[in-house]
């Protein structure tokens, strides 16, 4: 579904990276519960961002959540966190690595596949707010490694809880959209 043809991408990849960019920001503007970590939140857009990753693919995903999340910083704060921003683009990025492997366009949303889907979300995740986020908050903007580290962790933790739960519904609600692999009616 996510392939590149002649080095573009489909009309209805380049749609759903818009709506799916704006659908992000709403979330991340009205959808985000207060923390007690500072300028940290629990994000419900990261499940919307993990439903499109599988159903769309990596560069779907990546750019759904660069540009969301670009966005949302310049709207909100006036300036763009581009550490944040970069990892926002690799969660989905990465979920979307798996979008192939979870098939969710078979309609079938089985155990193993939402075990598939959450090792993946947790991994991408780690990667992302563990160690790249505090990372680039040291490089970029001279953080203190005690304050990034400790967002990074309430962020990626509070990230893989909602993917967890918000994605992993998204998804099997989404599944059941679909024709089923063994039905004898398929879509045309």
């Amino acid at each position: 579904m996510w392939v590149l043809k002649r080095n573009q991408l489909s009309i209805r990849t380049i749609v759903a990276i818009g709506i799916g960019a704006a659908v992000f920001i709403i979330l991340a503007k009205f959808a985000a519960i207060p923390s007690p970590v500072p300028n940290t939140s629990i994000q419900t857009s990261y499940a919307f961002l993990a439903l499109m990753a599988v159903v769309f693919g990596p560069i779907a995903g990546g750019l759904i959540g660069l540009i969301g999340h670009a966005l949302n910083d310049a709207i909100s704060y006036g300036s763009v966190w581009w550490s944040w921003v970069v990892v926002s683009m690799i969660v989905g990025l990465l979920i979307g690595l798996a979008s192939k492997k979870i098939d969710i366009e078979s309609g079938i949303f089985n155990t193993k596949k939402i075990i598939t889907f959450n090792v993946v979300q947790v991994i991408a995740q780690g990667i992302g707010w563990f160690l790249i986020a505090p990372a680039l908050d040291i490089l970029i903007y001279a953080e203190p490694a005690n304050k990034v580290f400790m967002q990074g962790l309430f962020a990626g933790v509070s990230n893989m809880v909602t993917v967890g739960v918000i994605g992993t519904l998204l998804l099997a609600g989404y599944a059941k959209t679909r024709s089923r692999s063994n039905s004898l009616t398929r879509e045309l």
